[in-house]
């Protein structure tokens, strides 16, 4: 994270708060398609879940996880690593997909973030929340808030209103002076609710 993004999350005490308990967050160096199934893994699974059937499935692909590696491997052994039918069903039209097209940082740095949410939600299994997990965690878009995120949601109440229920609206008035960091600053949520 850049000084000036450090600089404006700092101006929230909250924030500043986070960041003195977790900085750097440092997210590991995952590929594009790799990165993409994570989150199609994590899709409705509490964290712990969602990282035990990650370990066992990229344990399976033996560390090779690859559009190609995805498409050859046994649907049967990919079923006993933990994914349903229907997120073997997902991360095969992920597959399917980057083999079509370039859905790298590379490939998808002209287009906004609205475009990028678009193209993505046309692969079947790849909803908005998964699209906007791509944005912020593969594209590195800044300016992120993922709202449909329930830990960014919980972790928000639980900062700012003592674990009371808020909108999304008032979650959205809190985070305007992230502005245009809310990225960062959502990873600094994340960090301090998976630290519970």
């Amino acid at each position: 994270m850049n000084d000036e993004a450090h600089a404006v999350l700092r101006e929230d005490p909250v924030m500043a708060g986070l960041l003195d308990r977790h900085d750097p967050y440092v997210e590991p160096d995952w590929s594009e398609y790799e990165r993409l199934c994570i989150s199609i893994i994590n899709q409705q699974l509490s964290t712990a879940s969602a990282a035990a059937v990650r370990e066992r499935v990229f344990e399976f692909l033996e560390g090779a996880v690859t559009p190609e590696s995805v498409l050859a491997a046994d649907e049967a052994a990919l079923r006993d690593a933990g994914l349903s039918g229907r997120k073997v069903e997902y991360v095969r039209n992920a597959a399917r997909a980057f083999q079509k097209n370039d859905y790298t940082r590379a490939g998808l740095a002209g287009h906004s973030d609205a475009a990028v949410v678009d193209l993505l939600t046309e692969i079947k299994g790849i909803g908005e929340w998964t699209a906007r997990m791509y944005l912020l965690f593969v594209l590195e878009r800044p300016d992120v808030l993922p709202l449909g995120d329930l830990a960014v949601r919980r972790g928000i109440e639980e900062l700012y209103a003592g674990g009371d229920a808020l909108t999304r609206a008032e979650m959205r008035e809190i985070a305007e002076p992230w502005r245009p960091y809310r990225s960062a600053a959502t990873r600094y949520i994340w960090a301090e609710y998976e630290s519970d």
